[in-house]
């Protein structure tokens, strides 16, 4: 693929070409292309020959110069398995037209960097749905979320504008905006997990090596030809960082550990629960006066995660659960999404009173053609909408999960996780408020703020 562009001051940029693998239902994987004379590949090689010799970088520059990394990088750091040499050279890869699954399976690691489209910023008129069974009656079901939500939309902005109406000084664009986002927040509930984005991953080279060696045992069919195709793409990008060996007796395991337990799904209807505290208060205690003088927007130092754990379990729907999943800071599983839990009130009690019952009798008829495709659960997820209650086991220490409800239980944050924040919040204040642990939290997290409008990345002219 070739790009031509000017940067804004005039000066032209030559035609880059970057590494592509097409996939079958219309997207493809692209590795970037920074055009630099010093590729990922060199400058790790380059930061351990640095940490082996002190004839110092210039010298190693000479040494590059001459004989270029690949053997290098194919001798150590493949070969010799020094895989700390991969942590000193990042890729960039651009993933689209995949489905929303796709996508958390690639984020699913506490290493994951990147970012993924918003559900308000994509055009659902048009943005395709990836359709795994392929007949006539699971294509239907997908255009019928693809109606509903478009007439949701319709309906609910000028409901939402009677509810909350524009006040004295406030930009009607910045309104409109914000009116907008409401109304996206509610009808994304609606939206199949097989509606298709876009996601950039950005990792060193040791972190995306080791990320397709689970991801190509993963249970999705979809998943595993988007693997094929990043493996495909870099291998030809950076040819001596991914051509490492396979050992059946590793990829049997990973295979076993792919299909069995990929997903977390329990029989539990416990709507919210602390699972498990293993912090020392003892311990604790001694950082009292650390924990008093902490001001807001100030994480907790890092060495208070050695004082332990907590775990919670909670019913969140899989489209905030695609927001949590950003905080690499807590472990999080994967949950398998289902209608066995029951669709998330919220989204219903958001809609115009005579517009309910219809979006309940839609979900009705929806459960029952999903169940009559006679197919598995896992594909199943594709048909499933996002608002549907799944069961999630977050596990954190103190600094990530102050640092996730201090940013969670916000009046910006999706109504169905700021409860979930607020929650753990509750929790983390009566345990260990007693010992000085004070939170920093939105005062006045319930209301409509127009701000909201204000959140948004602009195209620059």
């Amino acid at each position: 693929m070739q790009v031509a562009n000017t940067d804004n001051k005039g000066v032209k940029v030559k035609d880059i070409s970057h590494i592509t693998r097409n996939l079958s239902k219309g997207g493809f994987v692209l590795v970037l292309n920074t055009d630099a004379s010093i590729n990922p590949e060199a400058e790790a090689m380059l930061q351990a020959l640095h940490s082996r010799s002190i004839g110092g970088i210039r010298s190693h520059l000479e040494v590059l110069a001459e004989k270029g990394p690949e053997k290098f990088m194919s001798t150590y750091y493949v070969g010799y398995g020094h895989k700390s040499i991969g942590d000193c050279g990042t890729a960039t890869l651009f993933i689209e037209g995949v489905s929303m699954l796709v996508a958390k399976a690639v984020q699913d690691s506490q290493l994951y960097s990147g970012q993924e489209a918003s559900t308000r910023y994509i055009d659902f008129s048009t943005q395709p749905f990836i359709d795994p069974v392929g007949t006539k009656e699971s294509s239907k079901i997908l255009e019928d979320y693809r109606a509903f939500y478009l007439h949701g939309l319709a309906v609910l902005v000028p409901f939402l504008k009677e509810q909350f109406p524009i006040g004295e000084g406030e930009k009607q664009n910045v309104y409109d905006k914000a009116v907008s986002a409401r109304a996206f927040d509610i009808m994304r509930g609606f939206l199949p997990a097989g509606a298709s984005t876009n996601l950039a991953w950005h990792g060193n080279l040791r972190q995306i090596a080791d990320r397709i060696l689970v991801l190509r045992h993963h249970p999705l069919a979809e998943v595993r030809e988007v693997t094929e195709a990043i493996e495909s793409a870099v291998l030809e990008a950076l040819p001596s960082s991914f051509s490492n060996e396979r050992f059946d007796h590793t990829e049997g395991y990973l295979d076993f550990a792919g299909k069995n337990f990929t997903y977390y799904d329990m029989d539990s209807s416990t709507d919210f629960e602390l699972v498990r505290n293993t912090v020392n208060l003892a311990e604790l205690a001694r950082f009292r006066e650390l924990l008093l003088r902490r001001p807001i927007k100030t994480e907790l130092p890092r060495f208070l995660a050695d004082l332990g754990t907590l775990q919670f379990q909670f019913m969140l729907d899989f489209g905030s659960f695609r927001d949590i999943q950003r905080h690499r800071a807590v472990r999080q599983r994967m949950p398998l999404v289902t209608t066995r839990h029951g669709f998330e009130p919220w989204y219903l009690s958001e809609l115009p009173e005579n517009f309910r019952e219809e979006a309940r009798k839609f979900l009705r008829a929806q459960e029952k053609c999903i169940k009559s495709l006679g197919t598995t659960p896992e594909i199943m997820q594709y048909y499933t909408a996002m608002g549907y209650r799944l069961p999630n086991l977050v596990t954190g220490d103190l600094p990530a999960l102050v640092y996730l409800v201090e940013l969670r239980a916000t009046r910006f944050v999706h109504p169905t996780l700021r409860k979930r924040a607020k929650e753990m919040a509750g929790v983390l204040e009566r345990e260990f408020g007693p010992e000085g642990l004070v939170l920093h939290l939105d005062k006045d997290p319930d209301r409509f703020d127009v701000r909201r409008g204000e959140q948004d990345i602009v195209k620059i002219s």
